[in-house]
């Protein structure tokens, strides 16, 4: 287990808990009172800790090296028979935005996330979870492909941004976004998005205009990360952490403000603690949205979907 900084208490009793485990292998002693004592100190600090985390400290959960990414996620909600569809048609297939068909049930669905790596090849492979503009041009495919089969379309959002390099912006990330953004609001079919770990800038929002937005506890959405923030504001990132404060990105201050409908409380410690619980409340998430949206004409899913983004920031002045 990988911990943060901030888990260093649970860390330490971690420790203390394997060294009674040990005695007890090792010198055949009765160490069963010692073990609940301190298994029940761990889950205890667990809560605390998590209970109170800050803005900054969700971050870092979202960005866990253990956390479940979008693959994870299909693999365990599917009857194991998704199938990844590739490329934009026009310059190549980006690693970094997955998609494809798979099985929830009985209902067919059209899967797009981001995917980050596990070690350094992979993240190098996923480019970081950082899309390029044919990435979000075969996201746009695989809508248009679902639409023509009146498919759902689930969205799992985990990004630290588009890609920024001088290359996606020569070949029109901007406008590849902006399309997305476009086609999605006017897309004839059920839309369900689901941040699972980072929602930053336009890479989150290039596959995140949907009919339902559902949110992990340990996410975070906003228009720039927390760093980025305090390197513009304060030429630095020493203050991250007031960024973090100030741009309000947390999935209650979320909900609070309107721009998500739902949130999915993870596991005490995080999605990566248990990550059989977290895959089933996704998954009932997803179900019950698929029925619920399956209820409305295609022309009322569109006109709902345009007023609820419409809606959003409207402020009324007394």
């Amino acid at each position: 287990m990988i911990y943060l900084d901030f888990e260093k208490p649970i860390e330490e009793l971690a420790d203390k808990l394997t060294k009674a485990k040990e005695l007890a292998d090792i010198d055949n002693l009765d160490t069963t009172k010692i073990i609940s004592d301190i298994e029940e100190k761990i889950l205890k600090t667990k809560k605390n800790i998590y209970n109170n985390l800050s803005p900054w400290q969700k971050v870092q959960v979202s960005r866990h090296p253990q956390r479940p990414y979008s693959l994870d996620y299909i693999n365990a909600i599917t009857d194991g028979d998704f199938i990844e569809l590739h490329g934009d048609r026009g310059v190549k297939d980006d690693k970094a935005m997955i998609g494809g068909w798979g099985t929830i049930g009985k209902q067919t669905v059209m899967f797009i996330g981001q995917q980050k790596g596990r070690d350094t090849k992979e993240r190098q492979f996923r480019n970081f979870g950082m899309a390029n503009p044919e990435g979000y041009r075969k996201a746009l495919r695989l809508m248009k492909l679902a639409e023509k089969f009146k498919k759902p379309v689930i969205t799992l959002i985990d990004t630290p941004g588009a890609f920024p390099g001088l290359e996606a912006e020569e070949r029109g990330q901007g406008e590849a976004i902006a399309r997305n953004i476009l086609e999605m609001s006017r897309l004839k079919t059920p839309i369900i998005c689901v941040i699972i770990g980072e929602g930053a800038s336009g890479g989150a929002l290039g596959i995140g205009v949907g009919d339902h937005i559902v949110m992990l506890n340990n996410s975070w959405y906003s228009v720039i990360s927390p760093e980025n923030c305090s390197t513009i504001l304060w030429r630095s990132w020493d203050y991250k952490e007031t960024a973090a404060d100030s741009l309000k990105l947390t999935a209650k201050e979320m909900k609070a403000l309107g721009l998500v409908d739902k949130i999915i409380e993870e596991p005490i410690g995080g999605a990566h603690t248990n990550k059989d619980e977290i895959f089933k409340k996704v998954k009932k998430e997803i179900n019950l949205s698929i029925k619920n949206l399956s209820e409305i004409s295609s022309s009322n899913l569109v006109n709902k979907r345009m007023d609820k983004f419409a809606n959003m920031g409207v402020v009324k002045e007394k």
